[in-house]
This record gives structure tokens, sequence and C-alpha cells, in this order.
């Protein structure tokens, strides 16, 4: 089914277009709130996500792709808890704290993926991944592992591509440099 169908869907309510854009994208997100929350804030996070895309479809104009704003609603989200995290004193929650229930397939894209993947586990390099800051795991999400492009990751962040590429050149330089702390040559 394209977008656009599915957005109309959305717009007047029908009970399959909810069930399609639940299905499409409740794991991805699952996996982009992992990398700033944690597992325990998971469920929530998407619930508040859909709640928020149902009530407000009417505003989306379809200047960018559907999956763009709601990865953009639910990293606004992860950033409102941060900050009332911060202000309260809390600690985040480990990034690798339980099970991985949202990420089960490895990476398939980029290069460091590519040549890490025949020397680790998934799940070695999901835990060499917990590693990095927020911003750094968010970054490798959504481009290494999700492939998104760089303008929907600057539309999602809300910053000039430019920094995104920047950014995220630092963020697989740092995974670089861990991998090499385990004697994984990249």
């Amino acid at each position: 089914m394209d977008e656009k169908k599915l957005v109309e869907g959305l717009k007047k309510k029908q009970l399959w277009a909810y069930e399609v854009l639940y299905d499409r994208y409740a794991r991805r997100l699952g996996s982009v709130v992992k990398s700033y929350l944690g597992v325990d804030d998971i469920d929530d996070v998407i619930q508040e996500t859909f709640i928020k895309v149902f009530k407000n479809i009417k505003k989306f104009k379809g200047n960018s792709k559907l999956s763009t704003w709601l990865y953009r609603i639910a990293v606004n989200i992860c950033k409102d808890i941060i900050a009332k995290r911060k202000r309260q004193n809390h600690l985040l929650v480990d990034f690798q704290e339980g099970e991985d229930q949202y990420i089960s397939e490895p990476p398939a894209t980029t290069d460091v993926f590519k040549e890490v993947m025949d020397e680790l586990s998934f799940e070695e390099l999901m835990d060499i991944i917990a590693k990095l800051s927020e911003e750094d795991r968010l970054l490798i999400k959504l481009r290494d592992i999700e492939g998104m492009t760089y303008d929907e990751i600057a539309e999602i962040l809300e910053k000039p591509v430019g920094t995104v590429k920047s950014r995220l050149h630092y963020a697989r330089k740092r995974l670089r440099e861990l991998l090499e702390e385990v004697e994984y040559d990249v």
C-alpha cells in the first residue's frame, strides 16, 4: 500500500489504516526509542507517538515522508522524557538493559557493519554500540541500521544535513575506536 492511501485512510479515521501504520512502524520506532531511553520506555513512547499521530494526522501536509514525521514525533517525546529526567536528577535507563525484543535482524547496509558482521555476532555489535552516546547511537541506528537518508535524519533531528553528516562521521569514528579496543579490525 502506498503512503498517500495510508495517510488518506488515517485522516478518514479508518481502522485498517491505523492497523497498517502500527504494523509497519511500531518495531522500527521501538528501535529508535531504545537507543534513546532503553527498553523500559519503549511501549510507553510508542503508544504516545501513535496517539499524537492519530490526533494530529490532519496537520500532516505530506512535505516529508510519513515515516520521517513519525520518527520526529518519537524523538521529540524521547527528548522530553530525557529533559524531565535530568530535571529530576534521575539516571537514564541503560541502553542494553533487558532482552532485545525490537532489534532482531543484523544491520545490513553500511561498510562498517558489513566488515564487522563476519567477526561479531549481532548481539556483540549491539553491546558495543550501547557504549556510544545517545546521539551517536541514534545516528548510527537511523542511517546504518534503518537505512534512512541524510535528509530524513536531518528532518527528524531538526538539524542541517551537513551537521548530521559531520556528527555521523564522528559517531562512526568512535564506533571504530570501540571496535578496535575489542580487537576487531575494521
